[in-house]
């Protein structure tokens, strides 16, 4: 087992760590081995410098490239763990593989600027069997069956969208094969409605159920709607979520008001004049908001 980086999000306590090596130790036929990475990086006083993994786990605590040989496996895994937030050398191109195993696996956690920067194809050239990435949150091949970034086993918030899981391979004689294994629970999605100009509150919220249904109420989801409504309808977003599992609902949409009318009937006023002044608007221009907002407003000024 391959942890990459950022076990935990922060520093662990010492009792994270004892009911995390229970776990690990619990794998009674599974070599685990894992690095620190820039959330969980290795401080003076961190626990990870002291604690007394299971046999079976084996964590590279340098901050600079070392290997662990898994003899019976007769696999050398290299890496290193952060003992800082950020660094910004590009330490995994410079690594050079001992043969002291059959087979060669890199545990690397970063990619960008701040966070060990590397390029894939200089990495690919050193000579891995396979590259083991960790530090951003979905799932990414970057080199088919070599190299890839498993993600985070969940998703971490409602940005994170798409499947999680782990990368399951295989590495013998013939090479390595590697696959992508859905392990999360559920899923944060983004879903657009389409909100057209008679709706009501009422058929909103039973489109959003059929959607929901459709896309399975074990999922978690942010809702944008677009399109247009009639101009005196008010949305009760808050009586929206029924099974529980909406986070956030975004209104885009506009007032379907028909500005042509409008300007005939009022031509010789404010509300004429105001409408006007915005006649070139385009309708996803603030502009066209402004517009809207505005003859919103006039309009039930008039009422009143």
């Amino acid at each position: 087992m391959l942890i990459a980086g950022d076990l935990f999000h922060r520093q662990p306590l010492l009792r994270e760590l004892k009911e995390v090596d229970y776990l690990f130790r619990s794998l009674t036929r599974t070599q685990v081995v894992l690095v620190a990475g820039n959330h969980d990086y290795i401080r003076k006083n961190s626990y990870y410098r002291t604690f007394s993994w299971s046999e079976n786990v084996h964590m590279i605590l340098s901050g600079e490239i070392r290997f662990v040989e898994l003899q019976s496996l007769d696999v050398a895994v290299y890496g290193l763990s952060y003992q800082k937030k950020e660094m910004k050398e590009p330490l995994y191109e410079r690594i050079q593989i001992e043969d002291s195993c059959r087979y060669h696996i890199l545990l690397a956690h970063g990619g960008d600027e701040q966070h060990l920067p590397f390029r894939g194809a200089v990495v690919d050239r050193i000579g891995f069997d396979y590259v083991a990435l960790g530090h951003i949150h979905r799932p990414k091949e970057l080199v088919p069956d070599r190299m890839a970034y498993a993600g985070a086993l969940e998703p971490i918030d409602k940005n994170d969208q798409g499947k999680h899981g782990i990368i399951r391979g295989r590495l013998d004689e013939r090479g390595c094969k590697t696959e992508f294994v859905p392990t999360a629970l559920r899923e944060y999605i983004h879903m657009e409605i389409e909100v057209e100009e008679e709706m009501t509150g009422f058929a909103l919220h039973s489109r959003i159920c059929d959607e929901i249904k459709k896309r399975g109420i074990q999922n978690i989801y942010k809702i944008v709607l677009e399109g247009f409504k009639a101009p005196e309808t008010q949305f009760d977003l808050g009586h929206m979520d029924t099974y529980g599992n909406i986070v956030e609902i975004v209104d885009h949409t506009k007032p379907a008001f028909d500005f042509v009318k409008l300007l005939v009937r009022n031509k010789d006023n404010l509300m004429g004049k105001f409408i006007e002044s915005f006649q070139d608007a385009e309708p996803d221009s603030v502009e066209y908001e402004a517009l809207c907002e505005g003859v919103q407003a006039l309009l039930e000024t008039k009422r009143g």
